[in-house]
């Protein structure tokens, strides 16, 4: 596990690895609105829209530094705990607003940020990767294996929800029917289904990380063949496709490899891996970066109330729609970058992977956490929200069956993301699903 899969290269001294920082992305460059965001919560308290937009701001590129981090501490270790590692920090914003909420007992935000993290992932981010890809090859495959295995996890994450609202309603209508004590019952129903779903993740992750790892690599045989359009792209893409051309298919590879697929030979060479940090300041920069969307986070979850009680904006759209983007943007550019590239799988791994570890991880944790806490979050979630998820995972399901995708698969997937964007800016929500905390 602590053996990594290609050699690893000298460290660069302290300097460069604070260069590399400073350079690592162009999204560094709205990490002004950090000291901006925090004088503003000080200084104009009740100015929450301000406070919510530059926060808002501020943690966008430090989600992406949290991800910088994670890639150059996963080049030191093996595949499987590089794995592990990304599994665990790949969600890591969306935690801590989460655990942020929960403690100020903002409960209704923490389960629509949950489930708009999820349908973030599952219809934009992996919409916007199959129509990217789209635009350059005609059809794209994946492995449909993994990718099935996904939905099941997916499906069954689903019923752990829906079965809370669907005890609620049975009972409803019962003469004997008690309100404190059917949300007693829900309550403790979630936390053994939160058990329940931890165990399925981890028993995920050992499957996964241990035993059919190959299953999820881009050369095991489940693998369906990409397809480059016949004849003239389309879209007329003729620059793009030529350097995408030179990095897919270089001047040495292997003429039998089908377009779209990859040769181990052509591939997999001995050059060592060059990090760009070293070992000591990657391990500073997680805590500096975990410490401050932690501060930042706490500002923006108390702004929510003062943003949304003026009424031109609901308290559900800043949940479901712009919460997410928060902890998921940088991720969303680098799923859709590689899908271009024809390395779909990965996308896959960072759109789908991320909505299975939200929904069998982070959910159950966040409810067993507000057991330990004492505060009485359950996984009884709103009905239309429930309803959404639900409707959402059948999509996509449907979607990737055959193990191919294309471009208006993406656009389908994008234009129902919409949809529940349009959706939820009118939706109120409901009031009274928890009770007192």
């Amino acid at each position: 596990m602590m053996q990594p899969k290609k050699p690893v290269a000298k460290a660069p001294t302290v300097w460069r690895s604070i260069q590399a920082i400073v350079f690592a992305s162009w999204l560094n460059v709205l990490l002004v609105f950090i000291p901006i965001s925090w004088a503003m919560n000080f200084a104009l308290p009740d100015q929450h829209t301000l406070i919510f937009v530059f926060a808002f701001l501020a943690i966008i590129p430090l989600a992406k530094l949290l991800a910088f981090a994670t890639d150059e501490l996963s080049l030191r270790v093996g595949q499987t705990l590089a794995g592990l590692l990304n599994a665990t920090l790949g969600n890591a914003v969306e935690l801590i607003v989460s655990i942020i909420a929960l403690a100020k007992c903002q409960l209704t935000i923490v389960q629509s940020s949950l489930v708009g993290s999820i349908l973030s992932n599952l219809l934009l981010v992996l919409g916007m990767c199959f129509f990217a890809g789209g635009l350059r090859f005609s059809e794209q495959g994946f492995g449909q294996s993994a990718v099935q295995l996904n939905s099941s996890l997916l499906t069954i994450s689903v019923i752990a929800v829906l079965l809370p609202g669907a005890f609620h309603m049975a009972l409803q209508g019962q003469p004997e029917y008690d309100e404190l004590s059917t949300d007693y019952n829900i309550l403790k129903t979630s936390h053994g289904v939160a058990i329940i779903l931890l165990f399925i993740y981890a028993s995920y992750l050992v499957f996964q990380l241990f035993s059919h790892k190959a299953l999820y690599h881009d050369d095991n045989e489940d693998m369906q063949p990409t397809k480059e359009y016949t004849g003239q792209n389309p879209f007329r893409l003729h620059r793009t496709q030529r350097q995408l051309q030179t990095l897919s298919h270089p001047m040495d590879a292997n003429p039998d490899v089908e377009p779209g697929t990859h040769s181990i030979a052509s591939v997999e060479t001995e050059v060592p891996e060059q990090p760009l940090m070293n070992l000591a300041v990657c391990l500073w920069l997680l805590v500096v970066v975990t410490v401050l969307v932690a501060v930042t986070a706490e500002f923006l979850v108390d702004s929510i109330d003062g943003l949304t009680s003026s009424g031109s904006i609901n308290k559900e759209f800043v949940s479901i729609i712009l919460l997410p983007i928060v902890g998921n943007a940088a991720e969303h550019v680098t799923a859709v970058t590689v899908s271009v590239k024809d390395k779909l799988t990965l996308s896959l791994g960072v759109a789908v992977g991320s909505s299975i570890q939200i929904a069998l991880f982070v959910i159950p944790f966040i409810v067993t956490l507000g057991w330990i806490m004492n505060k009485p979050l359950t996984l009884l979630f709103d009905p239309l929200e429930s309803i959404v998820l639900f409707l959402s995972v059948l999509t996509v399901n449907y979607v990737v069956q055959d193990g191919k995708s294309n471009w208006l698969e993406g656009m389908i997937l994008m234009c129902l993301y919409l949809i529940l964007g349009v959706t939820f800016w009118y939706y109120p929500g409901t009031q009274g699903i928890f009770p007192n905390c």
